[in-house]
Formats: structure tokens, C-alpha cells, sequence
């Protein structure tokens, strides 16, 4: 089962995210993120937060649709995010698609991005997705699906990532090792319709993006 988080980050092109959204999934609204799922036409199965950043309304017409609300107060030790993630998790999803957790606040939008590492040691699939971007960390290897426009970039995010192959890029890696901090994996090319990513060592961070 495929669980989709949606929470209060910036979300501009509703109709791009539609594509999501075309199988049964779990989906879970976080907090303010109830907005978002109004826009797209969506009713949650699960609504969570401490409803801090809800419109009332929403709050309320939720409700009355009998969507499972799970309130949490407002001083706790981890994020509505991760919250969601949790519940995700305890319901046997085997992936989790982040929608609308990036956005102006910087920390807000790393401690997602770090929370791949949380849906990762439970072996699950991560994936956090908005207009530009397709974020995934890996342990072992990954197939990326090649879209117009779009390069693919590969970060260490251990001291170092070892052993680190590619298949249908451009700039193709045998065996490399790239260190935390170095750009060498930034803005490789797709040269097939798909590009395959596998490392030996290490923790991998694989962005596809388009400006």
C-alpha cells in the first residue's frame, strides 16, 4: 500500500500532483495541508496535527465527511510531518510519497527531506515530490524514470558514498566514491528512458530536477 502524506508546504500547480492521486491510496492530510487536499478534490483518510495552521472550516467540513481525526497538542517532541511518517508507517505502507513538506522555511523543509532516513531504516520506499523536484535516498540502488527536462543529481549524505554505479546518464560512474560536500554528482544527463543508480557504501541522496 501506498501511503501519500500532504502537508502545509508550498504547493502552486494543483493539476500536477492529479497523477498521484489515480490509484486507492492511504492518504493523510497534516494539519494545514487539509487546504491542499480541498484544492485537489480529495478527501483524506486520516487528518492530523495539533490544527494549529487549519482553517476552521476545513477543520470542520472534515469532520462532518467522517475523516479519522487524530489531534496531538501543540508542545510535543517531533513535527506533525513526522507525525504523519509514524502513522504511515504503523499502517503498513510499503512506500510514502511526501507532498507539499518543502517551501520557505528551510528548516522545516530539511528536517523532511531528512526524514527519507526514517522511511528508509523501516525498509520502506521514500519519495518527496513537488513542481520541480523528485527527492529519494538510497542504501543500495534506485531506477529513475527519464522526464523532458529534467537532470539527475547524486549527494552523499554519509562522509562518503562508495562503490557508486550508473546506468543510462551521461556522466557515467564505475565504482566511484564521492565524498559529502562535493557537487561532482550534480546535474548529470538521462541518455536512456530510464537511469539506474547503485552504491556499496554509504547513504545517497538522488534528486531529479528541472528548473
Amino acid at each position: 500500500m501506498t501511503g501519500i502524506i500532504v502537508a502545509n508546504g508550498s504547493i502552486e500547480d494543483y493539476s500536477f500532483y492529479k497523477k498521484y492521486f489515480d490509484k486507492k491510496h492511504l492518504v493523510i492530510g497534516v494539519d494545514g495541508g487539509a487546504f491542499h487536499l480541498k484544492k485537489f478534490g480529495i478527501k483524506p483518510d486520516i487528518l492530523l496535527g495539533d490544527f494549529d495552521s487549519i482553517l476552521k472550516e476545513d477543520y470542520e467540513n472534515y469532520c462532518k465527511a467522517g475523516v479519522e481525526i487524530l489531534k496531538y497538542p501543540e508542545k510535543k517532541d517531533a513535527t506533525d510531518t513526522e507525525i504523519a511518517i509514524d502513522e504511515g508507517i504503523k499502517r503498513g505502507c510499503s512506500q510514502i510519497i511526501l507532498i507539499g513538506v518543502t517551501g520557505s522555511r528551510l528548516d522545516h523543509s530539511l528536517s523532511n527531506i531528512f526524514s527519507l532516513k526514517k522511511i528508509l531504516d523501516k525498509g520502506i520506499k521514500g519519495m518527496i515530490v513537488d513542481k520541480y523536484n523528485e527527492i529519494y535516498l538510497i542504501k543500495d540502488k534506485i531506477n529513475i524514470k527519464y522526464e523532458k527536462g529534467y537532470k539527475l543529481s547524486l549527494l552523499p549524505v554519509t562522509d562518503k558514498v562508495e562503490g557508486i554505479t550508473t546506468k543510462g546518464l551521461y556522466y557515467k560512474l564505475t565504482d566511484a566514491t564521492i565524498g559529502l560536500g562535493s557537487s561532482f554528482g550534480v546535474s548529470n544527463e538521462f541518455i536512456d528512458d530510464s537511469a539506474e543508480v547503485s552504491i556499496s557504501k554509504g547513504l545517497l541522496m538522488v534528486i531529479k530536477s528541472r528548473d
